[in-house]
């Protein structure tokens, strides 16, 4: 079998590697996943799969296995495929059939399940779960987003977040981004700390997306005790948990809040998705308001 490049690495495939024809009218991704997860407890090279995506007639699938019978010789075959339309799923399976290729129907009985216990026919919509492909790389695209933009990193980009998240620190900004990236939105967070400039692009922001977090001084001081002990760093940040210094602090970040006209949520004891969904009810209502206000609804 010749050699093939996955993933930057070169693999070599076993002489007699079972090959695995991924079929469907879509993109292929549902069957492509299942078959992934099944060949991750073999050899690498031990399977080869090949794809034919979006299908739409009989006569494709003939056209594409005529083409790699030559490839297929001798060596042992299966299909997975996902095909929505009833009519074209049949003529996919009685073809794999007639060729004597074993074949799995991976969405048809999972349909018919469905159709059953609901009631309903289904829309027969060959890709209807991109929606939930394109929602699955907006979060990666978020995430992405916030690893370049936790601590402070890149504030010339902060315009391009869906939200600014600011605070001393130990007000939980970092576990707050990482919990909104994971929710699909692009988040930045701005360590506040005294004697440190606050970035100039906060200005640009819109101040409806910027968010200050603060908490009270026992909390704090309590949450940074326990990092100087955890870090053995007591004796190099001695005024890092003192009462005076997080009030200090605090008061300084409200001035700036105040100045940016940010809403102020106060994120002592309550849990991170609490805070999380306060900030996202915020965003929510902002944006129906401006959709009235425009006239879109």
């Amino acid at each position: 079998m010749p050699n093939n490049l996955f993933d930057g690495k070169t693999i070599t495939y076993a002489p007699d590697a079972a090959i695995i024809h991924v079929i469907s009218d879509s993109l292929g991704g549902t069957a492509t996943g299942v078959v992934s997860a099944a060949e991750s407890q073999y050899e690498p090279g031990d399977i080869k799969m090949i794809r034919i995506a979006k299908l739409t007639s009989l006569a494709e699938l003939t056209s594409h296995l005529d083409k790699v019978a030559p490839e297929c010789e001798g060596h042992a075959q299966a299909a997975f495929y996902t095909i929505v339309n009833p009519r074209l799923r049949r003529e996919v399976r009685e073809e794999l059939e007639n060729r004597g290729i074993p074949s799995i129907d991976i969405i048809g009985p999972a349909v018919s399940m469905l159709s059953f216990m609901v009631g309903k026919e289904p829309k027969l919509e060959p890709g209807s779960n991109h929606t939930a492909d394109e929602r699955y790389f907006k979060r990666i695209e978020a995430m992405e987003f916030f690893v370049e933009h936790d601590d402070g990193r890149n504030p010339q980009d902060l315009t391009l977040a869906d939200i600014v998240l600011l605070g001393v620190s130990r007000t939980s900004k970092t576990p707050l981004s990482m919990y909104l990236a994971f929710n699909g939105y692009k988040v930045a967070n701005v360590p506040l700390a005294l004697d440190t400039m606050a970035p100039p692009e906060l200005e640009d922001v819109d101040p409806a997306r910027i968010f200050g977090l603060i908490s009270t001084t026992d909390t704090l001081v309590s949450i940074r005790e326990r990092r100087l002990d955890k870090d053995g760093a007591t004796g190099l940040a001695d005024k890092y948990a003192e009462p005076a210094e997080v009030v200090a602090e605090q008061e300084e970040a409200r001035k700036l809040m105040r100045h940016l006209g940010c809403v102020v949520i106060n994120t002592s004891g309550k849990a991170v998705e609490e805070t999380a969904n306060e900030i996202i009810h915020n965003i929510e209502v902002l944006e129906e308001m401006r959709a009235k206000a425009r006239g879109d609804v």
